[in-house]
């Protein structure tokens, strides 16, 4: 037993590192026979989800509607050709409601030529669709990071279960041996109901991470594809080794890849177009125009018109020059406002990320610490086993003692998987925040 483990223990500290991926055609594929398990590598389950999440599809549709958003607003500067009919009914001088002669029918063309508040909202939702593109980005690092987060509890849980399990068995042994001790007047009650309680905290457990297991694979199934009941199949990983950085090197690619950090400084650019813009209108704006009318003979215009033709064709530019615009002045302050709260919100993301960098890379060192300490006990409590086992073969020991030293063995095996995969997990975190988690899962 002694032996087995320590193959386990050296299987995750250093073959983990090395484990092969296997090729995509012989990992996961949505859709298997229900009773066959779908074997998952970390970078497979991370390419499924970022295919089938719903929460990039819809970040998608977003950044789809950003960018028809900017192409409306920017077909103002492009050929608009219109062609209308109605009827209506005058009394008097015939004209419609926008002052112009009634007509049967009517085509109206209109360009924007010149227009620097219009031309510098274009350019703000053109950068601001850029930004979406950025919140799509972000949400793929979010999926990423929750699938692979949720892929390596779930290999520990894994591992946890197992060893749970071979607890249990030793504990259902001590409780044996107090009682068999109790019965011949060796042990008092109490120490059988310690060894009773001993066994039920460790079913409780065993039970508790049973239903841990069930929603890491229910939410792993729904990620990347596969049906409400296929079994799924996880192997030991970890994290490749291009996730070991150093902090002065994150920080520098966070502030060329971090996306909370790429989407203030789009922020900026977008207020400075519409500021430019603004500041802008006070120039005169000018558009091309072109109407064409045909007239009809039912209106009478010879009752109020010496001469006029039924058809009619007009064509140049509408020239506006501001003198004295209110709005202009109200628009150029409020764009100022938003540019100076864009930048504030720079300033402020920089630091955060800056920070949170730090923060995290020590929070990799502080568990990397906590890893190799609960690497010593493990190997502490296997070295006690294997005394305990000698002595117990000498006759110097009870089997009890070394049943013991095995549920010791396995607590000490369950906390170094804990302080493995808290080492991960804070990984991860690093990489997100300084943008390189996408290039270390895929």
């Amino acid at each position: 037993m002694t032996t087995w483990k320590r193959c386990l223990l050296w299987g995750i500290t250093g073959t983990l590192a090395c484990a092969p991926i296997l090729p995509a055609q012989e990992t996961a594929q949505p859709g298997s026979v229900s009773g066959t398990p779908v074997v998952l590598t970390l970078r497979r389950a991370v390419e499924l989800a970022l295919q089938n999440s719903k929460d990039i599809q819809l970040a998608k549709i977003q950044a789809h509607l950003a960018d028809q958003s900017a192409d409306l607003i920017k077909s103002e500067f492009l050929p608009n050709l219109y062609a209308g009919s109605g009827a209506g009914y005058t009394y008097g001088i015939p004209e419609t409601p926008g002052g112009r002669a009634p007509s049967v029918f009517s085509v109206t063309y209109t360009e924007q030529v010149f227009n620097e508040p219009l031309r510098g909202m274009v350019k703000e939702q053109q950068e601001q669709a850029k930004a979406q593109r950025i919140v799509l980005e972000e949400t793929r690092n979010t999926v990423m990071l929750r699938v692979a987060t949720a892929y390596l509890e779930l290999v520990k849980v894994h591992h946890s279960l197992e060893l749970l399990r071979m607890e249990k068995e030793s504990a259902e042994k001590i409780v044996e041996v107090t009682q068999e001790r109790q019965g011949e007047g060796y042990e008092l009650p109490v120490e059988v109901t310690k060894a009773q309680l001993t066994h039920a905290q460790v079913v409780q457990r065993i039970l508790q991470l049973e239903g841990r297991q069930d929603e890491l694979e229910v939410y792993l199934r729904n990620q990347v594809g596969l049906a409400p009941d296929q079994p799924i199949e996880v192997t030991p990983e970890d994290l490749p080794g291009a996730a070991e950085q150093h902090g002065a090197n994150l920080i520098a690619m966070a502030s060329e890849n971090n996306p909370s950090l790429a989407f203030a400084q789009s922020d900026v650019r977008a207020k400075e177009f519409r500021l430019a813009g603004e500041r802008r209108g006070k120039l005169p704006t000018l558009e091309l125009v072109s109407v064409y009318s045909l007239l009809a003979k039912f209106n009478n215009y010879t009752d109020f018109f010496t001469k006029f033709q039924y058809n009619n064709f007009n064509a140049g530019v509408n020239v506006q020059f501001p003198l004295f615009s209110s709005k202009t002045r109200a628009s150029i302050a409020l764009a100022q406002a938003n540019l100076d709260a864009a930048r504030l919100n720079l300033v402020r993301t920089k630091n955060q990320v800056s920070a949170g960098i730090r923060q995290k890379s020590r929070k990799v060192q502080e568990t990397d610490a906590a890893k190799e300490v609960a690497r010593l006990e493990l190997q502490l409590a296997q070295q006690n086993v294997s005394v305990l086992q000698s002595q117990f073969g000498e006759g110097k020991a009870n089997l009890r003692d070394v049943e013991h030293a095995r549920v010791d063995e396995n607590e000490k095996w369950m906390a170094y998987l804990d302080a493995n995969f808290q080492r991960q997990q804070a990984q991860l975190e690093l990489l997100r925040t300084a943008g390189q988690l996408e290039k270390v899962l895929q």
